[in-house]
This record gives structure tokens, C-alpha cells and sequence, in this order.
């Protein structure tokens, strides 16, 4: 690869800092600008409805990468930049800088939250959770005596619910749906998870839609049906929208997403996409779509990098998720949606278990609650066929099941 080729990236999130730091890696000596329109290098954002909204971990300890890492590795970072559109044509991009010129070109733009289009949406106290600066907002506002009312019981939902609930604030979780966490698990880990935060003192209401803020300025409360619920402060957790708006406009193909091959490439030349704002194909999975996930980004980024350094990479990776709500580390491997049969590994009431999906035989999914071993074995399980029986027998060693 030359080494007067220029790579340019648009987003600054985990798949961003990945990308640049796996061109190094690969061997890539040219150019690499990375454009975000935060004032923030590349960070992690799942510890922000974790760790960062708690304080137990500062900004620093957020970032993907110290600062000086991109500086070492002549790494151009533009941030507070925001790009404004792309000239494919030209291979240039527009920002509030100006005008720059590209060879290869990666979209990791990522998502935004999908808003709540209802009256008294713009009062002050309504949240919503996406960046340093949405958490700080949060924070700056929780305490112990603060009457929250969470709008969304997805996972987002439930990981400020449980912070705040630490911190001794009166929480509330309004779920328009008739279960929490409908939209990505099953019914035995929706009331698993309802009974958990139920039994800690939150207000958990399902089939509950808000429909209008109350308040003078700032929220004071939430209307749902013929109920007034007092609130202070409202974070909305409803789901978030891919970011393709720069993408559509130039031309590059879209549906749910910046659409691109197992390569990473969009239909135009030397134009890559990854991480959550991408719709790609998944082999092992034998369907496309877009998955809003760290290791995904990641994996993602590394295929991207390796291609723009000359070598041909494809992806194919079973996707994994995370979550932390109180002492509890959820590890979630594949779709549950895909699982016909379910076994049971452990001990629900004792907060220590995993639910393996299985289909015709093998395994497509597991759900494990503090059981990092059973969740790594999961790995080396998927797609195989294991005996229920020995599976869910704690007494055998996973290793024997492998």
C-alpha cells in the first residue's frame, strides 16, 4: 500500500478507533484522519449507563485509547468536526474544516437514539443516553432523592435503572410492550429480569405508554392513560436509528443501514462501512443485519483495516452482547429467536445460571448470569449438537461437553 494513500474516518466511536489502530497494526503507512463530531477521541460507550453514570470510572478510563495513542501512531484526530457530506466522484469529504481528500473511505457513524415525538418532549429533565455529554447531563441531575421515570425497559432502561436505584433514587420503567427486554429476549429472561428489579424497589409498568411531559420548563411529570406520574427527571431508552443520512446522500445503498459485502464494502468503490450504522451479511447466521454491538464493531473495523492493507479478509463471527445490571453480568451469545428448545444450567433463584438455545439438536444461543465459563464454552459450542441432559447437569464439567 502506498504510502501516500489517505484513509478517511467518519465517526470517532469504538469502531473508529479500532479501524485506525488495526490500519497501523496491518502495516497501513499512509495517511488516516479520524472525523467526530465529539470533543472526545474514540471511547466506549457501553460503561456510560454502567460504570461512567455510577462515577465508578472517570472519562479517561472511558476512551478507547489514551489520547497520546493516535499522536504516536500519526493518527489525525478532527474531533468536534462534523462531516457534512461526501463527494464519491471526487473521493472528498466536506466538514466544518473544509475540504478533504480521500483514497479509502470508512462510514462507522454509528447510531442516535430514536426520539419520543410527544408534548413536552423538549422540557428540560428529559434525557436521553447516548454520549459523555447525555451521561453527564444525567448525572449532574440524579440523587438520592430524585423521582425518575424511565421511559423504555430495554437494556439501556434497565442499566440506569439499576445505577439510580443504587444511588437511592425512586425509579419508575415505563414499557409500552407487555414484558421488559421483549424485543431481544425471551419471556423466562423478561420475568427473570422483571422479578430482579421489581424485588429491588423499582416501579416496573408494562403495557404503559407515555403520552405527554408535564411541566413549567423542566419535567415534573409524565402522563400515562389517566395517571400523572411525578417525575424529576426522565431518561428515554426506545431504540436508536443507524446514522445513513450522509451515506444516502451520496449515493451509497441503504436499507436498515449502510448495506456492504462480507468485506465490509459498500456498492461504491473503496467506500467501507462498519460497526451499528451497517447492514452486512453474516454466513454463519445465513441472513444479513444490523447489530448494535462492541465486539461486532470491532471485528468489523479489524476485517476493514486488513482490506484496505492489501489482504482479502471476509467477517464471520456469531454475535455477543453484554450487560450489567447490579452484581449481575448478563453474556448473551447469538439469538434466542433462534432456539426452539431451551435447557436450563444452574440456578435462577440464585442468580447464577445460563439458558442454552438449542435447534434441532444444537446449540444457537445462550444467555448466561454470572457464568463467564459456561458463556466461553458457549463459543466453542455454537452450531454443534450437545446432549440436553449433560448440559444441563451441573455436575459435568463444560469441558466435557465440548
Amino acid at each position: 500500500m502506498s504510502s501516500d494513500s489517505r484513509v478517511v474516518i467518519v465517526g470517532a466511536g469504538h469502531g473508529a478507533g479500532q479501524a485506525a489502530a488495526s490500519l497501523r497494526q496491518e502495516g497501513f503507512e499512509g495517511a488516516i484522519d479520524v472525523y467526530g463530531d465529539e470533543p472526545h477521541p474514540p471511547y466506549q460507550r457501553p460503561p456510560l449507563s454502567k460504570a461512567y453514570l455510577s462515577g465508578e470510572q472517570g472519562v479517561e478510563k472511558v476512551y478507547l485509547r489514551p489520547a497520546a495513542f493516535y499522536d504516536s501512531k500519526d493518527i489525525g484526530m478532527h474531533t468536534g468536526v462534523r462531516v457534512e457530506s461526501i463527494d464519491p466522484a471526487a473521493r472528498t469529504i466536506t466538514s466544518s474544516e473544509g475540504s478533504a481528500t480521500w483514497d479509502h473511505l470508512i462510514l462507522a457513524t454509528g447510531t442516535r437514539p430514536r426520539l419520543l415525538p410527544i408534548p413536552g418532549a423538549d422540557l428540560a429533565g428529559v434525557h436521553y443516553l447516548r454520549t459523555i455529554a447525555d451521561v453527564d447531563g444525567i448525572r449532574a441531575e440524579l440523587s438520592g432523592d430524585t423521582r425518575l421515570v424511565i421511559v423504555g425497559g430495554g437494556y439501556i432502561g434497565l442499566e440506569v435503572a439499576a445505577v439510580a436505584l443504587t444511588v437511592g433514587a425512586n425509579v419508575t420503567v415505563l414499557e409500552m410492550e407487555d414484558r421488559i427486554l421483549q424485543r431481544v429476549t425471551t419471556p423466562q429472561m423478561s420475568a427473570f429480569y422483571h422479578q430482579l428489579h421489581s424485588g429491588r424497589g423499582v416501579d416496573i409498568r408494562v403495557n404503559t405508554a407515555a403520552s405527554r411531559f408535564e411541566g413549567t420548563g423542566t419535567v415534573s411529570g409524565v402522563v400515562c392513560g389517566n395517571e400523572t406520574l411525578a417525575a424529576d427527571m426522565v431518561v428515554v431508552g426506545i431504540g436508536v436509528l443507524p446514522n445513513v443520512e450522509l451515506a444516502e446522500a451520496a449515493g451509497i445503498s441503504c436499507d436498515n443501514g449502510i448495506v456492504v459485502d462480507e468485506r465490509c464494502l459498500t456498492n461504491v468503490p473503496n467506500v467501507y462501512a462498519i460497526g451499528d450504522c451497517c447492514n452486512h451479511p453474516n454466513p454463519i447466521l445465513g441472513r444479513r443485519l444490523r447489530l448494535e454491538s462492541v465486539p461486532n464493531a470491532m471485528e468489523q473495523a479489524r476485517v476493514c483495516a486488513a482490506n484496505i492493507a492489501g489482504k482479502d479478509k471476509t467477517y464471520a463471527s456469531v454475535p455477543w452482547f453484554w450487560s450489567d445490571q447490579y452484581e449481575l453480568k448478563l453474556q448473551m451469545l447469538g439469538f434466542s429467536a433462534d432456539g426452539e428448545d431451551s435447557v436450563l444450567r444452574g440456578d435462577m433463584a440464585a442468580n447464577e445460571f445460563a439458558v442454552f438455545h438449542m435447534s434441532d439438536g444444537k446449540v444457537v444461543a445462550v444467555d448466561a448470569v454470572n457464568c463467564p465459563r459456561e458463556f466461553m464454552a458457549a463459543k466453542q459450542m455454537y452450531g454443534k449438537a450437545v446432549d440436553p441432559a449433560k448440559l444441563a447437569d451441573p455436575s459435568v464439567e463444560m469441558k466435557e461437553l465440548l
